[in-house]
Protein backbone atom coordinates (compact mmCIF):
# COMPACT_ATOMS: atom_id res chain seq x y z
CA UNK A 1 0.00 0.00 0.00
CA UNK A 2 1.13 3.24 -1.11
CA UNK A 3 -0.20 5.27 2.08
CA UNK A 4 2.42 5.58 5.02
CA UNK A 5 0.44 5.06 8.06
CA UNK A 6 1.34 4.65 11.66
CA UNK A 7 -0.04 1.94 14.09
CA UNK A 8 -3.13 3.12 14.98
CA UNK A 9 -4.29 3.95 11.67
CA UNK A 10 -2.68 0.49 10.59
CA UNK A 11 -5.13 -1.14 12.54
CA UNK A 12 -8.68 1.12 11.57
CA UNK A 13 -7.89 0.27 7.76
CA UNK A 14 -7.45 -3.32 8.92
CA UNK A 15 -10.97 -3.30 10.64
CA UNK A 16 -12.05 -1.53 7.67
CA UNK A 17 -10.13 -4.61 5.15
CA UNK A 18 -12.39 -7.26 8.17
CA UNK A 19 -15.60 -5.57 7.86
CA UNK A 20 -15.80 -5.34 4.04
CA UNK A 21 -14.75 -9.06 3.91
CA UNK A 22 -16.90 -10.36 6.54
CA UNK A 23 -20.25 -7.92 6.08
CA UNK A 24 -20.11 -5.95 2.93
CA UNK A 25 -18.60 -8.88 1.07
CA UNK A 26 -20.57 -11.87 1.04
CA UNK A 27 -24.01 -9.41 0.52
CA UNK A 28 -22.95 -6.76 -1.90
CA UNK A 29 -24.23 -9.20 -5.03
CA UNK A 30 -27.34 -9.26 -3.54
CA UNK A 31 -28.09 -6.22 -2.80
CA UNK A 32 -26.31 -5.20 -6.08
CA UNK A 33 -29.38 -7.68 -8.18
CA UNK A 34 -32.26 -6.11 -6.02
CA UNK A 35 -31.00 -1.98 -5.83
CA UNK A 36 -32.42 -2.78 -2.36
CA UNK A 37 -30.88 -0.01 0.43
CA UNK A 38 -29.11 -1.89 3.06
CA UNK A 39 -29.54 -0.10 6.02
CA UNK A 40 -29.28 -2.57 8.94
CA UNK A 41 -25.24 -3.09 6.87
CA UNK A 42 -24.30 1.08 6.96
CA UNK A 43 -25.73 0.93 10.73
CA UNK A 44 -23.15 -2.01 11.36
CA UNK A 45 -20.58 0.21 10.01
CA UNK A 46 -21.46 3.91 12.07
CA UNK A 47 -21.54 1.76 14.97
CA UNK A 48 -17.81 1.49 14.28
CA UNK A 49 -17.68 4.68 13.25
CA UNK A 50 -16.59 4.73 9.82
CA UNK A 51 -18.71 7.08 8.86
CA UNK A 52 -17.28 9.66 11.29
CA UNK A 53 -13.78 9.35 10.50
CA UNK A 54 -13.10 13.14 9.23
CA UNK A 55 -15.06 14.84 12.14
CA UNK A 56 -12.66 16.55 14.12
CA UNK A 57 -12.69 14.68 17.72
CA UNK A 58 -14.00 17.95 19.84
CA UNK A 59 -17.01 17.70 17.69
CA UNK A 60 -17.31 13.94 18.53
CA UNK A 61 -15.78 12.07 15.83
CA UNK A 62 -12.25 10.35 15.26
CA UNK A 63 -10.38 13.19 13.69
CA UNK A 64 -8.49 11.02 11.56
CA UNK A 65 -5.93 12.69 8.64
CA UNK A 66 -6.91 11.87 5.06
CA UNK A 67 -4.54 9.54 4.41
CA UNK A 68 -6.07 7.14 6.87
CA UNK A 69 -9.76 7.91 5.54
CA UNK A 70 -8.60 7.36 2.00
CA UNK A 71 -7.19 4.07 2.76
CA UNK A 72 -10.55 2.93 4.53
CA UNK A 73 -12.13 3.82 1.69
CA UNK A 74 -9.94 2.18 -0.50
CA UNK A 75 -10.45 -1.45 1.26
CA UNK A 76 -14.34 -0.08 1.24
CA UNK A 77 -14.53 0.22 -2.96
CA UNK A 78 -12.14 -2.86 -3.31
CA UNK A 79 -15.02 -4.77 -1.75
CA UNK A 80 -17.83 -2.33 -3.39
CA UNK A 81 -18.16 1.64 -4.09
CA UNK A 82 -21.76 1.78 -3.70
CA UNK A 83 -21.25 1.01 -0.27
CA UNK A 84 -18.32 3.10 0.06
CA UNK A 85 -19.99 6.06 -1.53
CA UNK A 86 -22.50 5.69 0.99
CA UNK A 87 -20.29 6.26 3.70
CA UNK A 88 -18.29 8.67 2.19
CA UNK A 89 -21.03 10.91 1.14
CA UNK A 90 -21.08 11.83 5.07
CA UNK A 91 -17.70 13.57 4.83
CA UNK A 92 -18.88 15.32 1.72
CA UNK A 93 -21.56 17.23 3.61
CA UNK A 94 -19.62 18.01 6.65
CA UNK A 95 -16.74 19.24 4.41
CA UNK A 96 -18.44 22.45 3.62
CA UNK A 97 -19.84 23.02 7.01
CA UNK A 98 -16.27 22.33 8.97
CA UNK A 99 -14.56 24.62 6.41
CA UNK A 100 -17.05 27.74 6.69
CA UNK A 101 -19.24 26.90 9.41
CA UNK A 102 -19.08 28.33 13.20
CA UNK A 103 -17.99 26.07 16.26
CA UNK A 104 -22.25 25.85 16.70
CA UNK A 105 -23.03 24.84 13.15
CA UNK A 106 -20.16 22.19 13.09
CA UNK A 107 -21.58 20.82 16.27
CA UNK A 108 -25.06 20.80 15.34
CA UNK A 109 -24.08 18.72 12.11
CA UNK A 110 -21.79 16.93 13.54
CA UNK A 111 -24.01 15.79 16.09
CA UNK A 112 -26.88 14.20 13.40
CA UNK A 113 -24.10 11.92 12.19
CA UNK A 114 -22.71 10.84 15.13
CA UNK A 115 -23.96 12.61 18.11
CA UNK A 116 -27.18 10.81 18.25
CA UNK A 117 -29.59 13.67 17.01
CA UNK A 118 -29.76 11.62 12.97
CA UNK A 119 -29.54 8.01 12.13
CA UNK A 120 -25.86 9.00 10.60
CA UNK A 121 -26.23 9.69 7.19
CA UNK A 122 -26.11 13.28 6.16
CA UNK A 123 -26.01 14.73 2.27
CA UNK A 124 -24.50 17.41 -0.26
CA UNK A 125 -27.67 19.06 -2.47
CA UNK A 126 -25.96 20.77 -5.38
CA UNK A 127 -26.79 19.25 -8.44
CA UNK A 128 -29.94 20.59 -10.57
CA UNK A 129 -31.41 18.76 -13.44
CA UNK A 130 -30.34 21.40 -15.41
CA UNK A 131 -27.27 22.82 -13.19
CA UNK A 132 -24.82 19.15 -13.35
CA UNK A 133 -21.42 20.00 -14.53
CA UNK A 134 -22.46 23.67 -15.13
CA UNK A 135 -23.34 24.25 -11.46
CA UNK A 136 -23.42 27.65 -10.93
CA UNK A 137 -27.06 27.57 -13.59
CA UNK A 138 -29.04 26.36 -10.52
CA UNK A 139 -32.72 27.64 -9.94
CA UNK A 140 -33.09 26.73 -6.35
CA UNK A 141 -33.83 29.80 -4.70
CA UNK A 142 -33.43 30.72 -0.92
CA UNK A 143 -35.47 34.25 -0.06
CA UNK A 144 -34.46 36.27 3.27
CA UNK A 145 -37.95 36.74 4.76
CA UNK A 146 -37.23 38.46 8.56
CA UNK A 147 -35.35 36.75 10.35
CA UNK A 148 -35.41 33.28 8.20
CA UNK A 149 -34.53 32.11 4.32
CA UNK A 150 -37.94 30.89 2.89
CA UNK A 151 -35.98 27.66 0.14
CA UNK A 152 -37.82 26.59 -2.93
CA UNK A 153 -36.40 23.98 -5.53
CA UNK A 154 -35.29 20.71 -6.73
CA UNK A 155 -32.30 18.88 -6.40
CA UNK A 156 -31.27 15.72 -8.37
CA UNK A 157 -28.58 12.84 -8.01
CA UNK A 158 -28.34 13.46 -4.44
CA UNK A 159 -26.01 10.77 -2.82
CA UNK A 160 -28.18 10.09 0.54
CA UNK A 161 -30.66 11.95 -0.28
CA UNK A 162 -33.33 9.20 1.22
CA UNK A 163 -31.99 8.20 4.73
CA UNK A 164 -30.27 11.33 5.13
CA UNK A 165 -31.58 13.66 7.72
CA UNK A 166 -29.50 16.64 7.31
CA UNK A 167 -28.69 18.68 4.10
CA UNK A 168 -26.13 21.15 2.88
CA UNK A 169 -28.51 22.91 0.31
CA UNK A 170 -27.27 25.50 -2.00
CA UNK A 171 -29.31 28.37 -3.58
CA UNK A 172 -29.11 31.75 -5.28
CA UNK A 173 -30.19 34.44 -2.78
CA UNK A 174 -29.34 36.96 -5.62
CA UNK A 175 -30.17 35.93 -8.62
CA UNK A 176 -29.27 39.11 -10.57
CA UNK A 177 -25.01 37.70 -9.45
CA UNK A 178 -25.04 34.46 -11.27
CA UNK A 179 -22.69 31.99 -9.29
CA UNK A 180 -21.61 34.91 -7.21
CA UNK A 181 -25.07 35.11 -5.84
CA UNK A 182 -25.40 31.29 -4.34
CA UNK A 183 -25.02 30.49 -0.52
CA UNK A 184 -25.11 27.69 1.45
CA UNK A 185 -27.88 26.26 4.30
CA UNK A 186 -27.71 23.48 7.02
CA UNK A 187 -31.33 22.08 6.18
CA UNK A 188 -33.14 19.25 8.53
CA UNK A 189 -34.63 16.15 6.69
CA UNK A 190 -38.31 16.96 9.18
CA UNK A 191 -38.54 20.19 8.35
CA UNK A 192 -42.42 21.39 6.65
CA UNK A 193 -41.58 20.98 3.27
CA UNK A 194 -38.76 18.74 2.90
CA UNK A 195 -39.74 15.75 0.69
CA UNK A 196 -37.79 13.24 -1.28
CA UNK A 197 -38.24 12.61 -4.73
CA UNK A 198 -37.13 10.04 -7.55
CA UNK A 199 -34.94 7.76 -6.49
CA UNK A 200 -32.33 6.92 -9.56
CA UNK A 201 -32.37 3.13 -10.44
CA UNK A 202 -28.79 3.08 -11.30
CA UNK A 203 -26.42 1.15 -13.67
CA UNK A 204 -23.74 0.50 -10.55
CA UNK A 205 -23.11 1.70 -7.13
CA UNK A 206 -26.06 0.07 -6.40
CA UNK A 207 -26.20 0.23 -2.55
CA UNK A 208 -25.63 3.74 -2.31
CA UNK A 209 -28.94 5.75 -2.23
CA UNK A 210 -29.57 8.37 -5.19
CA UNK A 211 -32.79 11.09 -4.98
CA UNK A 212 -33.76 14.10 -5.71
CA UNK A 213 -34.50 16.54 -2.85
CA UNK A 214 -37.77 19.38 -3.03
CA UNK A 215 -37.80 22.05 -1.02
CA UNK A 216 -41.64 23.67 -1.20
CA UNK A 217 -41.41 26.78 1.08
CA UNK A 218 -39.06 25.48 3.51
CA UNK A 219 -38.32 28.31 6.20
CA UNK A 220 -34.85 27.70 7.91
CA UNK A 221 -33.43 30.20 10.50
CA UNK A 222 -31.01 32.35 9.10
CA UNK A 223 -28.36 31.09 11.60
CA UNK A 224 -28.44 28.22 9.76
CA UNK A 225 -26.59 30.26 6.61
CA UNK A 226 -23.40 28.69 6.45
CA UNK A 227 -20.38 31.89 6.41
CA UNK A 228 -21.54 34.60 4.40
CA UNK A 229 -24.43 35.44 1.67
CA UNK A 230 -22.78 34.89 -1.93
CA UNK A 231 -20.41 32.86 -1.11
CA UNK A 232 -21.91 29.27 -1.44
CA UNK A 233 -20.51 28.69 -4.62
CA UNK A 234 -16.81 28.95 -3.76
CA UNK A 235 -17.47 27.04 -0.54
CA UNK A 236 -19.26 24.59 -3.03
CA UNK A 237 -16.20 24.19 -5.42
CA UNK A 238 -13.84 24.26 -2.22
CA UNK A 239 -15.89 21.54 -0.55
CA UNK A 240 -15.20 19.42 -4.50
CA UNK A 241 -11.54 20.14 -4.29
CA UNK A 242 -11.26 18.55 -1.17
CA UNK A 243 -13.37 15.57 -1.97
CA UNK A 244 -11.94 14.42 -5.26
CA UNK A 245 -8.81 12.84 -4.29
CA UNK A 246 -11.30 10.76 -2.28
CA UNK A 247 -12.88 9.65 -5.54
CA UNK A 248 -9.17 8.57 -6.34
CA UNK A 249 -8.78 6.75 -3.55
CA UNK A 250 -11.84 4.11 -4.20
CA UNK A 251 -11.21 4.22 -7.86
CA UNK A 252 -7.82 2.76 -6.33
CA UNK A 253 -10.14 0.37 -4.02
CA UNK A 254 -11.30 -0.38 -7.37
CA UNK A 255 -8.52 -1.33 -9.49
CA UNK A 256 -6.87 -3.39 -6.49
CA UNK A 257 -9.56 -5.90 -7.03
CA UNK A 258 -9.68 -6.07 -10.79
CA UNK A 259 -6.28 -6.94 -10.81
CA UNK A 260 -7.03 -9.59 -7.78
CA UNK A 261 -9.48 -11.09 -9.08
CA UNK A 262 -7.69 -11.25 -12.68
CA UNK A 263 -4.51 -12.89 -10.86
CA UNK A 264 -6.94 -15.31 -9.26
CA UNK A 265 -8.66 -16.24 -12.59
CA UNK A 266 -5.53 -15.99 -14.63
CA UNK A 267 -3.52 -18.94 -12.55
CA UNK A 268 -6.09 -21.22 -12.68
CA UNK A 269 -7.25 -20.66 -16.20
CA UNK A 270 -4.73 -23.05 -18.58
CA UNK A 271 -4.80 -22.18 -22.72
CA UNK A 272 -2.43 -23.97 -24.69
CA UNK A 273 -0.55 -25.50 -22.10
CA UNK A 274 0.13 -23.67 -19.71
CA UNK A 275 -1.96 -21.04 -17.03
CA UNK A 276 -2.93 -17.56 -19.00
CA UNK A 277 -0.92 -15.46 -16.30
CA UNK A 278 2.29 -17.25 -17.83
CA UNK A 279 1.17 -15.48 -21.67
CA UNK A 280 3.01 -12.19 -21.41
CA UNK A 281 -0.16 -10.62 -23.35
CA UNK A 282 -1.81 -11.12 -20.08
CA UNK A 283 1.25 -10.41 -17.40
CA UNK A 284 1.47 -7.19 -19.19
CA UNK A 285 -1.96 -6.26 -19.14
CA UNK A 286 -2.05 -6.79 -15.01
CA UNK A 287 1.87 -4.93 -15.13
CA UNK A 288 -0.34 -1.76 -16.50
CA UNK A 289 -3.34 -2.11 -13.82
CA UNK A 290 -0.21 -1.87 -11.02
CA UNK A 291 1.38 1.19 -12.52
CA UNK A 292 -2.15 2.71 -12.67
CA UNK A 293 -2.88 1.81 -8.45
CA UNK A 294 0.25 2.67 -7.40
CA UNK A 295 0.29 6.62 -9.63
CA UNK A 296 -3.43 6.87 -8.59
CA UNK A 297 -2.45 6.45 -5.13
CA UNK A 298 0.31 8.63 -5.30
CA UNK A 299 -2.07 11.25 -6.82
CA UNK A 300 -3.90 11.19 -4.29
CA UNK A 301 -1.18 11.22 -1.49
CA UNK A 302 0.47 14.36 -3.72
CA UNK A 303 -3.30 16.19 -3.08
CA UNK A 304 -3.30 15.60 0.52
CA UNK A 305 0.63 16.38 0.33
CA UNK A 306 0.10 19.73 -0.84
CA UNK A 307 -3.15 20.61 1.35
CA UNK A 308 -1.07 19.58 4.91
CA UNK A 309 1.16 21.94 3.60
CA UNK A 310 -0.70 24.73 3.03
CA UNK A 311 -0.51 24.92 -0.53
CA UNK A 312 -3.21 25.19 -3.16
CA UNK A 313 -4.05 21.66 -4.36
CA UNK A 314 -6.97 22.35 -6.57
CA UNK A 315 -5.03 20.82 -9.33
CA UNK A 316 -3.83 18.08 -8.27
CA UNK A 317 -7.07 17.15 -6.51
CA UNK A 318 -8.11 17.11 -10.05
CA UNK A 319 -5.55 15.34 -11.57
CA UNK A 320 -6.04 12.48 -8.96
CA UNK A 321 -9.69 12.04 -9.78
CA UNK A 322 -9.68 12.22 -13.08
CA UNK A 323 -6.57 9.75 -14.03
CA UNK A 324 -7.93 7.52 -10.73
CA UNK A 325 -11.28 7.57 -12.63
CA UNK A 326 -10.22 6.71 -15.96
CA UNK A 327 -7.51 3.93 -14.52
CA UNK A 328 -10.25 2.35 -12.71
CA UNK A 329 -12.55 1.92 -16.13
CA UNK A 330 -9.73 0.76 -18.09
CA UNK A 331 -8.54 -1.65 -15.57
CA UNK A 332 -12.12 -3.22 -15.15
CA UNK A 333 -12.44 -3.38 -19.07
CA UNK A 334 -9.12 -5.04 -18.89
CA UNK A 335 -10.22 -7.62 -16.26
CA UNK A 336 -13.31 -8.23 -18.11
CA UNK A 337 -10.93 -9.10 -21.03
CA UNK A 338 -8.88 -11.25 -19.29
CA UNK A 339 -11.53 -13.20 -17.77
CA UNK A 340 -13.20 -13.94 -21.20
CA UNK A 341 -16.65 -15.21 -21.28
CA UNK A 342 -16.47 -15.40 -18.07
CA UNK A 343 -16.10 -11.34 -17.22
CA UNK A 344 -19.24 -10.68 -18.85
CA UNK A 345 -20.75 -13.05 -16.59
CA UNK A 346 -22.51 -12.29 -13.41
CA UNK A 347 -20.94 -15.35 -12.23
CA UNK A 348 -17.77 -13.65 -12.10
CA UNK A 349 -17.56 -9.70 -10.07
CA UNK A 350 -15.72 -7.60 -13.08
CA UNK A 351 -18.57 -6.61 -14.78
CA UNK A 352 -20.08 -5.45 -11.20
CA UNK A 353 -16.44 -3.61 -10.83
CA UNK A 354 -16.84 -1.96 -14.49
CA UNK A 355 -20.42 -0.31 -13.80
CA UNK A 356 -18.80 0.86 -10.52
CA UNK A 357 -15.84 2.09 -11.77
CA UNK A 358 -17.88 4.32 -14.63
CA UNK A 359 -19.58 6.73 -12.03
CA UNK A 360 -15.73 7.83 -10.94
CA UNK A 361 -15.49 9.67 -14.37
CA UNK A 362 -18.93 11.19 -13.41
CA UNK A 363 -19.87 12.60 -10.04
CA UNK A 364 -17.57 14.71 -7.94
CA UNK A 365 -17.46 16.50 -11.46
CA UNK A 366 -17.10 14.72 -14.52
CA UNK A 367 -13.59 14.10 -15.84
CA UNK A 368 -14.62 16.66 -18.34
CA UNK A 369 -14.31 19.11 -15.94
CA UNK A 370 -11.36 18.12 -14.60
CA UNK A 371 -9.58 18.87 -17.46
CA UNK A 372 -10.77 22.21 -17.66
CA UNK A 373 -9.53 22.23 -14.32
CA UNK A 374 -6.37 20.73 -15.35
CA UNK A 375 -5.81 22.79 -18.54
CA UNK A 376 -6.65 25.96 -16.25
CA UNK A 377 -3.30 26.09 -14.50
CA UNK A 378 -1.52 24.57 -17.37
CA UNK A 379 -2.54 27.23 -19.89
CA UNK A 380 -2.90 30.10 -17.87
Amino acid sequence: MGYILNEESMDIVKLARDFAEKEVKPVCAQYDETGEFPMDLYQKAFDLGFHALEIPEQFGGSGLDYYTCCAVYEEFARIDAGFCTGVAADGLALKTVLMFGNDEQKQYFADYICGGKGNGFAAFALTEPDAGSDAGAGKTVAQKVGDEYVINGRKCFITNAGPAQIYVVFAITDKSKGAKGYSAFIVERDRAGVSVGKEENKMGIRLSNTADVVFDDVHVPADHLIGKEGKGYGYAMSTLDLARPIIGAMAAGIIRRCIEECVAYAKQRVTFGKPIIKHQVNSFKLADMQIKLETTRAAVINCFNQYYAGKPYGEAAAIAKCYGGDSSVECALEAIQILGGYGYSREYPVEKLLRDAKIMQIYEGTNEIQRMVISGYVCR
